[in-house]
């Protein structure tokens, strides 16, 4: 029987942000959706509910994207998944950046439109890209994300307090990750010259490095 491998794609993203992804065999994907916020609750009560969408008790793997993959940190807390892998992420609070964190204190994020946001001029510089390709991905965002989402996830984000990392958790991350730079993380791999879109752009790289951490003996 194949081990399934839970998916949690970026922010207002969908299972197509994986759609450059290979699996070693040996793994089912399952791509889990966002499910809606409550008002104010916290990154840590959400992954908490979220968990309730992996059903089976047998065994499995996390795979976290962006956003996702602080959301799989979380969950990996309560379910002990057989392995926990982030990409484009964060593994804990304290590789938050210190703007994202002084943001929160002083509620700056609040106040910043979610139009402005959700902006593809403003993402896209943000995400450092620059092909057609990887321009029509955010744009593509800017047009679907739902704003309600994006502005609870900059509240989580910036007030969430997890400060420990989880033993056993492997951090993928881009030199070149202008959204959560690399010298704020302390990733198990640095793919050079990867930045936040690198799941699509340097799709190889991230799989191969998957195929060495899953590859089934």
């Amino acid at each position: 029987m194949k081990l399934k491998a839970y998916f949690i794609s970026g922010l207002g993203a969908d299972k197509k942000a994986f759609q450059k992804i290979k699996l070693p065999a040996g793994y089912e994907p399952v791509f889990l959706d966002w499910i809606p916020p409550q008002k104010n609750e916290s990154l840590t009560s959400y992954a908490r509910r979220f968990s309730s969408l992996i059903k089976s008790d047998d065994a499995f793997i996390l795979i976290g994207l962006s956003f996702g993959g602080m959301v799989a940190s979380e969950i990996a807390r309560l379910r002990m998944p057989m392995k926990t892998i982030i990409i484009s992420s964060l593994a804990s609070s304290t590789e938050l950046p210190w703007y994202f964190k002084q943001a929160g204190k002083i509620g700056l994020h609040k106040a910043v439109p979610v139009k402005f946001l959700k902006a593809g001029t403003v993402i896209k510089n943000i995400m450092g890209v620059a092909s057609k390709e990887d321009k029509a991905i955010i744009y593509n965002y800017a047009r679907t994300a739902d704003p309600g989402m994006v502005r609870w996830s900059l509240n989580a984000i910036v007030n969430w307090d997890q400060p420990d990392r989880l033993p056993g958790i492997v951090h993928l991350h881009g030199s070149n990750d202008r959204m959560l730079p690399l010298k704020y993380t302390h990733p198990d791999f640095v793919i050079k010259g990867g930045g936040h879109l690198m799941i699509f752009n340097k799709a190889d790289e991230v799989n191969k490095i998957l195929n060495e951490v899953l590859s089934v003996n």
